[in-house]
């Protein structure tokens, strides 16, 4: 598919395999050209691959005790 005739439809149903760099160059290529002429898909990736840091962040913090023990009381152990 040429670059220039790629659809926002096509890139949104993508998107996650390109964030996962998961695709060919080809197919990268495609959409990367896409994004930069596009501000709506662009915005989406954006969005998509901040909220991919924040949730990886937030899996490296410690939960606080006073939660952990609230999780125990609610589970009985």
């Amino acid at each position: 598919m040429n670059a220039s005739n790629i659809s926002c439809e096509e890139v949104i149903e993508r998107l996650f395999e390109y964030l996962d760099q998961e695709l060919d160059a080809t197919n990268r290529a495609e959409i990367d050209h896409h994004l930069r002429r596009c501000f709506d898909c662009f915005s989406r990736a954006e969005f998509e691959r901040r909220l991919r840091e924040r949730i990886a962040q937030a899996g490296t913090e410690e939960a606080p005790e006073r939660l952990r023990a609230r999780i125990r009381e609610l589970t009985g152990q």
